[in-house]
């Protein structure tokens, strides 16, 4: 909670690091007891699970959501011109950090894969015990960046007389208890992440960055520029609609067991 009473992007972006560095912790976690802890990479399984591929699509979808903090973090930059070289570079170390733990995960475990490789992990290693607070400590160290946009949104909805820094602490203490109530009270933690990554995530990653840009751009767009959004939304719709529809009847599926 105190990490989100700061407003200053340049503090927040110090914590938000220990995001970065546990989540590379995580992969080298798992990495180390697949390689040195002789769980071994030998499990097997279903190369391609169609039923499965929907609550993957919402998953993976759900990990490329940083799209609302993208303004905040391009206005405080200094150099603003190096914005498309960060936002590549960081795409593309959390591709390869994802199919990594994603591949090393599914060898090792294979079927019996959980909702979080972390469950898997024999309990009795001090790597495991590594990853699981690394585990802990990754939300923490970025819900402060996620929940910033949020934050200002809801700030300046005050009137000006009650924008006070008092006030603005009670605001973002709200938002993460809201926060601790709907995680205490949802279950089915994949299926959630599936479900909001489908319905929520596929929105503002695929569909309407595409559509805001043909939007603007309008006349100025060339026809290959419109060929690859227009394709992009279509694969964002087909995915949204098949992806919360699978998690929603998964979700449902669980309750009635």
């Amino acid at each position: 909670m105190p990490t989100t009473w700061l407003r200053d992007l340049t503090c927040l972006s110090y914590i938000s690091a220990g995001g970065v560095i546990a989540s590379i912790l995580l992969v080298i976690c798992l990495f180390w007891i697949g390689v040195v802890d002789n769980v071994g990479f030998e499990n097997k399984g279903s190369t391609l699970n169609l039923p499965g591929f929907p609550i993957a699509i919402g998953l993976y979808g759900y990990c490329y959501s940083g799209h609302a903090v993208f303004p905040n973090i391009y206005f405080s930059l200094k150099n603003r011109n190096q914005f498309p070289s960060i936002m590549l570079t960081c795409f593309g170390f959390t591709t390869i950090l994802f199919a990594a733990a994603a591949v090393m995960g599914y060898k090792m475990f294979g079927e019996s894969t959980e909702s979080q490789f972390t469950l898997n992990l024999p309990r009795n290693l001090v790597v495991s015990k590594i990853a699981i607070w690394a585990t802990v400590a990754n939300p923490i160290t970025k819900y402060a960046l996620d929940i910033t946009p949020l934050a200002m949104s809801l700030e300046e909805l005050l009137p000006q007389s009650q924008q006070k820094y008092s006030n603005i602490i009670i605001l973002r203490s709200a938002l993460v208890i809201s926060t601790l109530v709907v995680a205490l009270l949802v279950p089915f933690f994949a299926l959630v992440m599936a479900l909001i990554g489908s319905l929520l995530c596929m929105l503002v990653t695929y569909i309407l960055p595409c559509a805001c840009f043909l939007a603007i751009l309008k006349k100025k767009v060339t026809w290959y520029q419109a060929a690859i959004c227009s394709f992009i939304i279509v694969v964002g719709v087909t995915c949204t609609c098949v992806g919360t529809y699978s998690s929603i009847s998964g979700i449902i599926q669980n309750y009635n067991t």
